[in-house]
């Protein structure tokens, strides 16, 4: 039987130096450019003529869609694979982790398969944020009257 130290040497021997500069510089390039398009897009929204608050939501309207069709085709997973981190602004990497999911089931159906799985993830999030809303609503009904 191996114990925790011999095992962890051989990890160690067998797992390799982790290159974090390399990694780091990919992550702040790829996240930065995904910033850079989103501005790009709230530009474009608020020289059409939309509002501050249209422009944001069709900006992460944009975002979510490229994110899901860049999952859809496989260039997401290339992309998150050379930029690490990079890819998880939050926007379109929670569009990532909503569509992946969606995406591998999809040959056991639209509901049981491509819906269900697509709450994987979503769910979660759509269940705590709800809460999380109406409690913060509650404390300000009492509170701010």
């Amino acid at each position: 039987m191996v114990t925790k130290k011999e095992y962890a040497k051989i990890v160690q021997k067998h797992a390799g130096k982790s290159p974090i500069v390399k990694d780091t510089i990919r992550a702040f390039w790829v996240g930065g450019l995904v910033c850079t398009i989103g501005q790009f897009f709230r530009n474009l929204y608020s020289t059409m003529g939309l509002d501050k608050e249209m422009t944001g939501t069709a900006t992460s309207i944009t975002l979510i869609f490229i994110a899901s069709m860049l999952t859809a085709a496989g260039v997401f997973d290339r992309i998150g694979k050379f930029a690490g981190a990079g890819t998880l602004v939050p926007i379109t990497g929670f569009s990532n982790a909503v569509t992946s999911p969606a995406m591998e089931f999809k040959t056991e159906g639209f509901v049981p398969g491509t819906a269900a799985k697509l709450f994987d993830v979503a769910g979660p999030v759509i269940v705590y944020g709800t809460l999380s809303s109406v409690i913060a609503g509650i404390i300000y009904m009492i509170f701010m009257r």
